[in-house]
């Protein structure tokens, strides 16, 4: 007797043993010689091949896969039995016992069953090293016998005694049908069937053999499913790749525009609508760009940019308004804003005084006489004074020294108060740099505003950077207890001039004698009550940066530009010659 991976000898065969019972099937004969099926009659059958996958009984699809590699090895498995289940094997077993019962019982002796439990012969030896205490596997395999072992799936019936599995339930069945369908989408790539984790679980289901039988239902919705979520999954390819192919063409269009492209731009002089532009202070011009292109002047700030860059003479574009007009080619903005005429600005001047800068306000934003100086009377504490000015009840303006110097927009549809308030927030920045508290006490001030009334004396006396420096320690000594020259009397004609409304004018002694006006410096000992006029920054640095040298006189010789100084009266005497020479007085 031989058994399937046992050494040489008779041995009775394990009623437990797995392979009881298939004595007639080819594939598990002995590799030492090919046993021909029952009885030795050729074999003429020729079965289509099935996937491994299917079942041997009532084996599940895992353990069938386990069965086959263990005990088979690596002699050729043969098909023809794949397709077979339990009734049909049986029936054909009994037909062929009834027909040829001497033919049968000799195969069945020989080479299969010999219907004690034990097979015909052992063509191997035992494996000492084998855990269950059973022999090597069947044909030389490597691996151990697990199904000797009691916790193994129980061992299949021979052919003979096999009997046809009861029809399942149509609940269990349902239950048994996989989810998946191996028609033709089977041949799909696994992405593009839609297969995920609930999928693969689906898959690794053991399937019997008696499922092959009337597949539907679940299988045909799972085909339904699978075929949607294909669907779907290259949607989303189509949808990604067209997407990436849409970018990379957007990104390299928008470099290939940026980089090679001319920038938008409108052609022409624009149209007949004009617009005001207000340009601050310190912008480039990529900024007046982004103003132009908000306000539909230019296309585009590229553009714009690249028109002040070829016009050499773009550097004179200040801060301030400008009248242009709507859809204008680059270059023509930029030489309109050159031209004077398209800059609605109002400019005030060092040394300038308020009444002076309120009419021009007036004039550029088209209001009648008087307008503006009626708002900077009634609203000058809503327009941004620091809390320092003002401080004295004879001030004859208090935005008087703090409309500072620069350029400013003022064009049509403006309203004054926005003019002013640019104005004098320009001034508490330029005042802001100093710190004229500390400054005051240096000089020998009462306050902040005396330093920019000072300032604005020497704006309105001085021509000259050293003119001004001298020029603040004239009225420095002169405000001095210990001056005894002018007896704390500044004497400046441009203070009563200020009083009077008027520049340049020429009066008598009594006259200046006899008025009593607290800006008349003739008559009234210190400071005037406020600035006369508004200091620039030139001005203002050389009132705080004095000279020291003792000077206390001063005459313009020539009487304009000209101003020389003395330190003595006698000094000053003949300056007084010499410009009475100039003039012929």
């Amino acid at each position: 007797m031989t058994e399937y991976g046992r050494g040489p000898g008779s041995e009775p065969w394990h009623p437990e043993d797995p392979l009881y019972g298939d004595g007639g099937w080819e594939g598990q004969q002995a590799p030492t010689g090919h046993q021909p099926a029952y009885g030795g009659q050729p074999e003429h059958h020729h079965y289509p091949q099935q996937p491994q996958q299917q079942e041997y009984g009532d084996w599940s699809q895992g353990q069938a896969q386990q069965y086959d590699q263990q005990q088979y090895g690596q002699q050729q498995y043969d098909p023809r039995y794949q397709g077979y289940d339990q009734q049909e094997y049986g029936a054909q077993d009994q037909q062929y016992a009834q027909q040829n019962p001497q033919a049968y019982h000799e195969g069945y002796q020989e080479g299969g069953w010999d219907g004690t439990g034990t097979h015909a012969h052992v063509p191997f030896a035992a494996d000492p090293g084998d855990p269950y205490g059973q022999q090597a596997a069947a044909y030389g395999a490597e691996q151990p016998d697990f199904y000797g072992t009691p916790e193994a799936y129980p061992p299949p019936e021979p052919p003979a005694r096999r009997r046809a599995e009861p029809e399942p339930e149509p609940e269990a069945e349902a239950d048994q049908k996989p989810d998946w369908d191996p028609g033709p989408d089977q041949g799909e790539h696994a992405f593009f069937a839609g297969g995920g984790a609930e999928d693969d679980e689906d898959d690794d289901e053991p399937e019997g053999r008696g499922d092959r039988r009337g597949r539907g239902g679940k299988g045909t919705k799972s085909k339904k499913s699978k075929k949607g979520r294909s669907g779907c999954a290259c949607l989303v390819v189509v949808l990604v790749f067209g997407g990436g192919v849409a970018g990379v063409g957007y990104f390299g269009y928008d470099y290939y525009k940026n980089r090679y492209a001319a920038a938008p731009d409108y052609t022409g002089n624009g149209t007949k609508q004009t617009v005001s532009i207000e340009v601050p202070k310190g912008s480039g011009g990529a900024a007046i760009g982004r103003l132009l292109k908000d306000a539909g002047v230019v296309k585009s700030v590229d553009a714009f940019v690249s028109a002040v860059t070829n016009n050499p003479e773009a550097g004179g574009i200040q801060a301030g308004a400008y009248i242009l007009k709507k859809e204008m080619s680059a270059k023509s903005a930029v030489e309109m804003m050159l031209d004077p005429a398209s800059q609605a600005n109002v400019m005030v001047t060092p040394g300038q005084r308020n009444v002076s800068v309120y009419k021009n306000i007036d004039t550029k934003l088209g209001l009648a006489s008087g307008a503006t100086r009626k708002v900077a009377e009634s609203k000058y504490k809503t327009l941004g004074l620091p809390a320092w000015a003002n401080d004295n009840e004879d001030i004859k303006d208090p935005l008087e020294g703090f409309l500072f110097p620069g350029t400013y927009g003022a064009a049509k549809g403006m309203k004054p108060e926005a003019v002013l308030k640019s104005m004098v927030a320009h001034a508490n920045e330029v005042y802001g740099e100093y710190d004229l508290e500390a400054k005051a006490k240096t000089l020998k001030l009462e306050n902040p505003l005396q330093v920019i009334t000072v300032a604005s004396l020497v704006q309105a006396e001085g021509k000259t950077h050293d003119d001004y420096r001298k020029m603040a320690e004239v009225v420095y000594n002169r405000l001095k207890p210990t001056n005894d020259q002018t007896n704390q009397l500044l004497q400046f004609d441009s203070t009563f001039n200020y009083l009077k409304g008027e520049s340049k004018i020429h009066i008598s002694e009594s006259e200046i004698n006899s008025n009593k006006d607290p800006y008349n410096t003739y008559t009234n000992k210190g400071l005037t009550p406020g600035p006369i006029g508004n200091p620039g920054e030139d001005a203002l640095k050389a009132t705080m940066s004095p000279t020291t040298d003792g000077w206390i006189y001063f005459v313009a010789t020539d009487g304009e530009s000209n101003t020389e100084f003395a330190k003595t009266y006698a000094d000053f005497q003949k300056l007084k010659d010499k410009f009475d020479a100039s003039t012929g007085n």
